[in-house]
């Protein structure tokens, strides 16, 4: 055999093994996916079971990732007090109203907020719930002023209530 005869056979080979190897890279990486939560309705539990009652039909076609999420919302759902729960609605009928492009930056905002340090995310969730406590006329004067604010006014008020936070 020539050399460019055995150069085109190993090349020919090497493109073979890299396609099987792709392919069973794919079947790895779908078998993972599968397991994640391939878990059939009747092997729920009688309490996922109940709180999940309106997938029950469509339980099969969901894929493995929107069987989870079911799975752990039902989970957080059972761990909720009564006022938990009836604010969870409250605010699950809030997010309906949204219209589309609202929802987006709201979930956006969500995704820059997780991209944070922790103790950031910890000083804004701070922030968050001394705001709540303030009565609901000082809310609405302090919104106001934020929504009056240019962004550059919005920039140095946050680095101001950091210096201070830092101090304090």
């Amino acid at each position: 055999m020539s050399n460019a005869t055995a150069k085109h056979t190993s090349n020919a080979v090497a493109g073979c093994v890299r396609k099987v190897g792709l392919a069973l890279l794919l079947l790895v990486f779908l078998a993972a996916s599968a397991w994640a939560d391939s878990v059939a309705w009747k092997d729920l539990s009688d309490s996922e079971r109940q709180l999940l009652q309106r997938f029950e039909g469509r339980w099969d076609q969901f894929t493995p990732e929107q069987r989870t999420r079911l799975r752990e919302g039902a989970a957080r759902w059972a761990g909720m007090t009564t006022e938990e729960r009836q604010q969870a609605r409250q605010e699950f009928g809030r997010w309906q109203r949204l219209k589309p492009e609202q929802r987006q930056k709201l979930r956006e905002a969500y995704n820059r907020f997780k991209q944070l340090p922790p103790e950031e995310r910890k000083r804004i969730r701070e922030a968050r719930d001394r705001f709540k406590q303030l009565p609901p006329e000082r809310q609405r004067r302090l919104r106001d002023r934020w929504r009056n604010m240019t962004p550059e006014q919005r920039e140095r008020f946050k680095q101001r209530r950091g210096k201070r936070q830092q101090r304090g």
